[in-house]
């Protein structure tokens, strides 16, 4: 887990058109151990940022020519993990709490005193290099890979990252994808140039060709300004198109004309720009037999699979479970604030239960699962309910469970979740007294020990350790 006190890895781009202004906050950066670049406007800083990306964006908002409000969209939209805090004066605060709805991080309002600043810097700092923690920085680091089926993941992973040829992944919904193409990227040749992702299903055809190949001013209402696409944005570096399989035949047709030919034409352009990118597709379809539909174009699938890397599900790599479980308990705490000594522990029933689920969702539902244990654990224990999936209070669908089924029914299963979580709440405060649960329930001892036998509910599980 990050030190709090180590900032010596936070990137820091200061953006201020006073050059007092920009030193003062610069040395105030040098302080805190943090590694500090500056530009005097919003188009300079998108340049700095192209060179050296940065972790945290501190922008005054009124500035010659682009201001902050209008820097603020680009930054997100090029480099999403980077935070931005908003400098602003008093007149313009309306406008300050418009960039929060955008996505800046914090404003601060001058004139502002130097402890301000770095109680925001520490804060923002912290928590993105515990992010960064979290995720890793390579294949290594990013994926958990306990489990034999993950480690020939990580092992293709290694083996394609130094090549510029393009890598298809492939698998289920939740599993990571995003994060084998991260890994990819950061253990290629070109791991300090971006990584800019996209996911085509969230797109329309004319969003998606103005995402990657960008467009000129007046090609379309509100195209105010030329603006670059992420191939050629990418400058060397990783395009990762997500969701690839949800292109249409015709957008299909585009891509493969920009991979043969490594130039693509802006929405609205009359000439064709040269680009250079390493591809990493994904999508949790079957390209083949889309291609066999003739749902997806042949020869574009040929150019995307040159290397292809297949994640198994969660339900086929057991041995990552508990692992994975716990460092999402890792880093649910921190952004908890909860400190390394009061970690919630997953108890032997709990992991007998993450172990027995399916996991239709993945890895993605074994962190969510996980987050809400987290907050909702009370004693620093985590018991089956508190995960809400099998073995606890939402156990696995039972056959025709899935379907919405009678009303009837419906309250039944409803009935059976409240008594399970109701008992098991109750023994969990009385460390499995089963006499002070009843009486805390308003029942009788023998009434909550029947309702404990049909629920299948032991109690030596609540027993203080």
């Amino acid at each position: 887990m990050h030190d709090a006190n180590d900032l010596s890895q936070l990137r820091v781009l200061v953006v201020d058109d006073e050059d007092d202004i920009r030193l003062g906050l610069k040395r105030l950066m040098q302080r805190l151990g943090a590694r500090v670049s500056e530009a005097a406007d919003g188009a300079a800083a998108l340049r700095e940022l192209e060179r050296r990306p940065a972790d945290l964006v501190l922008s005054d908002l009124m500035m010659p020519g682009m201001t902050g409000a209008e820097l603020l969209p680009e930054i997100k939209r090029r480099w999403p993990g980077t935070e931005v805090a908003i400098l602003t004066g008093y007149g313009t605060v309306q406008t300050a709490v418009q960039c929060l709805q955008e996505g800046a991080a914090h404003f601060l309002t001058k004139p502002f005193d130097n402890e301000e600043i770095l109680r925001l810097v520490r804060r923002l700092g912290c928590q993105i290099l515990a992010r960064r923690s979290a995720d890793g920085g390579g294949p290594g680091a990013t994926l958990v890979a306990e489990d034999p089926g993950m480690k020939r993941v990580l092992e293709l992973v290694r083996r394609a990252a130094p090549s510029p040829m393009p890598v298809l992944i492939e698998g289920e919904s939740g599993t990571g994808k995003e994060l084998v193409a991260r890994a990819v990227h950061a253990a290629s040749q070109v791991a300090e140039l971006p990584f800019l992702a996209v996911n085509c299903a969230a797109l329309s055809d004319t969003l998606l060709e103005s995402e990657l190949f960008g467009h000129v001013r007046g090609a379309f209402t509100g195209a105010d300004r030329d603006r670059r696409g992420l191939f050629a944005e990418a400058g060397g570096g990783t395009v990762f198109l997500d969701e690839v399989a949800s292109m249409s035949p015709a957008f299909q047709g585009k891509l493969l004309r920009v991979l043969q030919e490594q130039v693509v034409r802006p929405v609205g352009g009359s000439r064709d720009l040269p680009v250079r990118f390493r591809l990493v597709a994904a999508t949790n379809r079957d390209l083949q037999e889309q291609v066999s539909r003739g749902a997806f174009r042949e020869d574009l699938y040929y150019r995307l699979q040159v290397v292809r890397i297949h994640i198994p599900p969660l339900r086929e790599r057991p041995q990552d479970i508990l692992p994975l479980a716990a460092s999402f308990i890792a880093r649910a705490a921190e952004l908890c604030r909860i400190s390394l000594g009061e970690l919630p522990v997953l108890g032997a029933d709990a992991e007998r239960a993450l172990l027995a689920y399916s996991w239709p969702g993945n890895v993605r539902e074994l962190e969510n699962a996980v987050q809400r244990a987290v907050v909702v654990c009370v004693d620093g224990a985590v018991r089956p309910y508190h995960l809400g999936i099998g073995g606890g209070a939402w156990g696995e669908p039972t056959a025709g469970e899935g379907q919405a089924g009678s009303y009837s029914e419906a309250k039944q299963r409803a009935l059976v979740q409240f008594q399970r979580e109701f008992v098991e709440r109750a023994l969990e405060r009385t460390r499995g007294n089963v006499s002070q649960a009843a009486e805390a329930c308003g029942l009788t001892r023998a009434a909550f020990q029947k309702i404990l036998r049909q629920l299948g509910v032991d109690r030596t599980d609540f027993l203080a350790d």
